[in-house]
């Protein structure tokens, strides 16, 4: 293995553990927030959709700056962010339709189980279509 490819395995590592970090500490706690909030009675898919975003607002900053320290434009980087949440957020919406509605499951473990799914959809949606370097000039450079 050459010099690149083992900073590239380096680097991704890294970044996965920085990803892990903010997503524990901001899904723990959006998770908490949930189960309270069905507990007291709010609906289980508005409640869902109400956290997740207010996840991924406060998770765009903690992911551009610490996760993969993109230094592109905010504008560009953010449509794209706001693309791959679209589709994380429908994930888990069919989630909790399929398996909460039509199959019975209680909503609390499909939720939980939505969390890891979306955030692997996410981490990779988020290293090659989001915080991605679209200047040739500085990716032979690196």
């Amino acid at each position: 293995m050459n010099n690149y490819c083992a900073e590239k395995m380096i680097r991704s590592f890294g970044q996965v553990i920085r990803y892990a970090v903010v997503g524990v500490l901001s899904n723990l706690l959006g998770y908490l927030v949930y189960l309270m909030a069905t507990y007291l009675g709010a609906a289980p898919k508005l409640t869902m959709t109400l956290l997740y975003g207010v996840g991924a607002s406060v998770g765009f900053i903690g992911n551009r700056k610490l996760t993969f320290m993109h230094k592109g434009r905010v504008l560009s980087s953010g449509l794209r962010y706001c693309v791959a949440h679209c589709l994380g957020y429908c994930i888990n919406l069919a989630l909790l339709y399929i398996f909460v509605d039509n199959l019975g499951y209680s909503h609390q473990w499909i939720q939980a189980i939505a969390i890891f799914i979306v955030a692997g959809f996410l981490f990779i949606a988020l290293k090659f279509f989001v915080f991605i370097d679209l200047n040739p000039a500085i990716m032979e450079s690196k």
